[in-house]
């Protein structure tokens, strides 16, 4: 019911890239990890630590592991995800760093997090199919 997730995640020059490498392995397992480095407003580093994850064995652990997470809203998931996907069905969504490396997952609605991008496998990939498949995935 997913085709991918693509994760970004941005280390900042006060955070430890090691622990947040690690929160990634947490969330997703052993996954193939890209690593970029960019300059931040202050000419400050920002490395970018950023994959795809096609394997659905991975795909679908992530889907069970944030449904079964005891900070899983189902109700205020589903109020909101209208505003978290696009219209080729593209599912958003931002998860807690801090949470991440303590092996738990939480979902924000902004702020410093894990960038998600998840493709949901609707056809034809437009929100209006994509919805309800999310909604099933999330029960």
């Amino acid at each position: 019911m997913i085709h991918n997730i693509r994760f970004r995640l941005f280390v900042y020059s006060n955070e430890n890239e090691d622990e947040l490498y690690q929160a990634l392995i947490n969330i997703f397992g052993n996954v193939e990890v890209e690593r970029e480095i960019a300059e931040g407003i202050n000419e400050e580093p920002i490395i970018i630590l950023s994959g795809t994850i096609f394997k659905k064995k991975i795909l679908k652990e992530f889907v069970s592991n944030l449904r079964s997470d005891v900070n899983f809203n189902c109700n205020d998931f589903f109020d909101k995800l209208d505003k978290k996907m696009d219209d080729n069905a593209n599912l958003f969504i931002r998860l807690s760093k801090d949470y991440a490396k303590n092996d738990e997952l939480k979902i924000l609605d902004c702020g410093d997090s894990i960038h998600l991008k998840i493709k949901i496998a609707a056809y034809p990939s437009k929100k209006r199919i994509a919805i309800p498949i999310v909604k099933e995935l999330f029960v």
